[in-house]
């Protein structure tokens, strides 16, 4: 059991305030530094409390427990308050769960995006809810006479075995409200856990269901208008002139005219990446009305010029050089190679790679890409905005408050404690959601006709607006020796604009497994814009390797399985360098897990099987696909999937989040790909950008997670980066020919 301090500083504070009626609120940051609902309606509380970021006990013993994170879709608006609950021992069927207001001083890295949620809030959440307990186990000694280490919970309810009195957490709470937040709590041990670990149903799920308004794009307020942008149609171009005189005329519509999303001089975060910045904005009374106005405008866009901006990312600030220009996707092929066949920077070198090339007695070279992948969330960016002179007010679908508050404050011209963002759930992320261009712009329209506005942006602005998944490229070689060891191994990798070697990428797996390895990288810059997209620069990287090292396991004549676990176990045992970045042991625990749970080894007619794992995001991920081919078409029979990510909080809603990346992966795998000619995104929706369909995901996933006692890591992305492999190796099991370029379909019905 361990004991950790419940105080450090501003932002691990603890209070605690009696509510009128008798019950407590506690008020905690989920994020504080420490070390080691029901199906029937709940009677409510005499008087209930909203207050921003606390754990609520009414005098009748129901629990409000807000969640801190945006939620769009991985049901971490269950799991966190599930955390809290099980230290607080509260019997799950008194808690109800409410999303917690968008608060900086309250919440630290409220944040949904690089599956961090979990894994950050894990020590502070567990605190809130044990120093709660710790408080009624006080407040119930205090009442009893009797020592505070006799005072047992179970349930949400307070015992003293010696008396053999018990009371209801709500019968303590107002007197644990005036007393003081101990320094110290005690947490369960694992063992002990009743909650976590335990399937619990999505607290959302009976709204999502029956259709109740959740989402940003179901907000309404009275008096609120209709607002859409116009964009350029080609990446290179610029507004040069608007006539809007058919259009302002039409029924409905209230105003035109032209914004920039940004000022010249505003120095952008990371988050601020805009394609397309002086937009042309279109306000009216109904959604039909302003796209009928929207068609009805004649607008004239010209060239823009090479430009250089500033951009304070998390390694400070840099200078991205945006080139002139109108894009092609044959220029962004031909491009790619020749970099590739250039020396890159190099990223890690260990032994003499070059020597062992030299003298190996085989080499295998691969080259593998991919291209750009629009988001395609469901629903479609929107957002809502009303600002007035003394305070803005906006609701809508966001990933990242903490990180665009700053960009509306300074766009605004309006002090951070003017401005009230209420997070709605999200109709799906992927990363575009971090991108919060459309709340700026939203706010901007809304403080320019001043009166609440819904900005709404069809299927077709969103597809063609950028902040794609980069478009990547990588070549890999490996040496063996006559006895068909790898003694040799190297990638150099790049894209448009970005690597897919960032962020530590070049010292997983099967760094520290080879004596001679080489990592090197590079990078073409463009005016298309990219961003975060499910499992960022791994999505890519994950699968070009694990395709490689199943041809090179191939050429030594192992299985690829145990190709893999004998390359772990050199890391294990005698690694090489001292920055890998991954757990071998871990790593080999899914591979074997995979193996037993698909039966790996026990061949079945006309079923082709194709392995892959990898590392991302804290976790560990195998994949073990099992493919046939019906009239010329894949077909996937099941997708076998081990994971490691610690301690795993809502089982079912883990195991949806891999099943849902499975289906994703396949899909992009075999499909997704956006594509240019002179700076125009050639797909702009579904009819021409191809999406997995319902009888092309797998007919059975079945996800086993290793069991174990670590802390929560990641679970939303790492399943997502091996299917890709895993694709290409199933295929080539039963085409005879590997899978170098994706999408590995693309329109194509059939193989072939």
């Amino acid at each position: 059991m361990a004991i950790v301090k419940t105080t450090y500083n501003r932002r691990s504070f603890l209070k605690t305030t009696a509510l009128a009626g008798g019950g407590m609120m506690l008020g905690f940051s989920w994020l504080a530094g420490c070390q080691p609902a029901s199906e029937e309606a709940l009677e409510m509380p005499k008087e209930w409390f909203e207050i921003n970021s606390f754990l609520k006990i009414g005098e009748n013993g129901v629990v409000t427990i807000l969640s801190p994170n945006p939620e769009f879709g991985q049901n971490v608006k269950t799991a966190m308050p599930m955390i809290v609950a099980e230290e607080l021992d509260v019997d799950w069927k008194q808690v109800i769960v409410e999303q917690a207001p968008f608060n900086t001083d309250l919440y630290t890295r409220q944040f949904t995006g690089g599956s961090q949620g979990i894994r950050q809030g894990w020590q502070g959440l567990r605190m809130a809810g044990a120093t709660a307990r710790q408080l009624l186990r006080e407040a119930a000694a205090q009442a009893w006479q009797a020592p505070v280490e006799e005072i047992t919970t179970e349930a949400g309810v307070l015992y003293h075995k010696n008396s053999g009195k018990s009371a209801g957490y709500g019968e303590m709470a107002s007197a644990a409200a005036g007393l003081p937040v101990p320094e110290e709590v005690q947490l369960k041990d694992v063992k002990d856990f009743r909650i976590i670990g335990q399937s619990r149903k999505n607290v959302d799920g009976l709204k999502i269901v029956t259709g109740q308004p959740l989402f940003g794009v179901d907000y309404r307020r009275d008096g609120m208008l209709i607002a859409m942008i116009s964009h350029p149609p080609a990446f290179g171009m610029k507004l040069k002139s608007v006539d809007d005189s058919a259009a302002r005329n039409m029924p409905g519509i209230k105003d035109i005219f032209t914004i920039k999303t940004y000022e010249e001089e505003y120095e952008r975060n990371a988050f601020d990446t805009n394609t397309f910045p002086e937009l042309v904005a279109i306000v009216g009374n109904t959604t039909w009305e302003v796209m009928n106005a929207k068609k009805a405008l004649r607008i004239e866009w010209e060239p823009f010029s090479d430009y250089t901006e500033t951009v304070n990312s998390w390694g400070g600030k840099q200078s991205v050089r945006i080139p002139a220009g109108l894009e092609n996707t044959s220029g962004h092929i031909a491009k790619m190679a020749e970099m590739a066949a250039k020396p890159g920077n190099v990223l890690r070198k260990d032994g003499d790679p070059e020597a062992a090339f030299k003298n190996a007695a085989k080499v295998i070279e691969r080259t593998y890409t991919a291209p750009f992948l629009a988001h395609n969330c469901m629903e479609p960016m929107n957002f809502f905005a009303h600002v007035t002179a003394d305070k803005a007010e906006l609701a809508g679908p966001l990933q990242a408050p903490e990180f665009i508050e700053q960009t509306l404050s300074a766009r605004l011209g309006m002090p951070l404690e003017k401005i009230d963002i209420h997070m709605t759930r999200m109709g799906g992320g992927f990363g575009r959601r971090a991108y919060s261009h459309h709340m700026v712009e939203a706010a901007v329209i809304s403080q320019k006709v001043n009166a609440p506005v819904k900005l709404l942006y069809t299927r077709e602005d969103d597809m063609t607006f950028g902040i794609y998944r980069p478009a990547y490229h990588a070549t890999y070689r490996a040496a063996l020796d006559a006895d068909n060891n790898l003694i040799a191994y190297q990638v150099k990798a790049g894209g448009i604009p970005e690597s897919p070697l960032g962020r530590g990428a070049a010292n997983r797996f099967p760094a520290g497994a080879v004596d001679n390895y080489l990592a090197e990288e590079w990078a073409i810059a463009s005016n298309i814009t990219i961003g975060a997209f499910r499992a960022p620069r791994s999505n890519f990287i994950g699968g070009a390797e694990q395709s490689f090292l199943d041809e090179v396991a191939e050429a030594a004549g192992k299985d690829p399985i145990e190709f893999r676990l004998d390359l772990l176990k050199r890391a294990q045992n005698n690694p090489v360098g001292e920055n890998n970045d991954y757990d071998p042991a871990r790593y080999a625990g899914v591979l074997e897990l995979a193996r037993e749970k698909s039966g790996w080894g026990q061949e079945q007619p006309n079923i082709h099987r194709g392995v892959a794992a990898y590392f991302c995001h804290n976790s560990y991920v195998a994949h073990v696909l099992d493919l046939t081919i019906e009239k010329g078409k894949p077909r996937i029979e099941r997708a076998c999937c081990a994971i490691d990510c610690g301690i795993v909080i809502n089982p079912d809603a883990a195991a949806n989040m891999a099943e849902g990346a499975i289906v994703d992966g396949i899909g992009n795998a075999f499909f997704g790909a956006m594509t240019f000619k002179e700076g125009v995104p050639e797909k702009n929706n579904f009819n021409n950008y191809r999406m997995i369909r319902i009888g092309e995901a797998p007919k059975a996933i079945d996800v086993h997670f290793v069991q174990n006692d670590i802390d929560p890591t990641g679970m939303g992305e790492p399943p997502f980066p091996p299917i890709f492999g895993a694709v290409a190796n199933a295929l080539y099991k039963v085409t005879g020919r590997r899978s170098y370029d994706q999408p590995f379909l693309g329109d194509k019905q059939v193989l072939g």
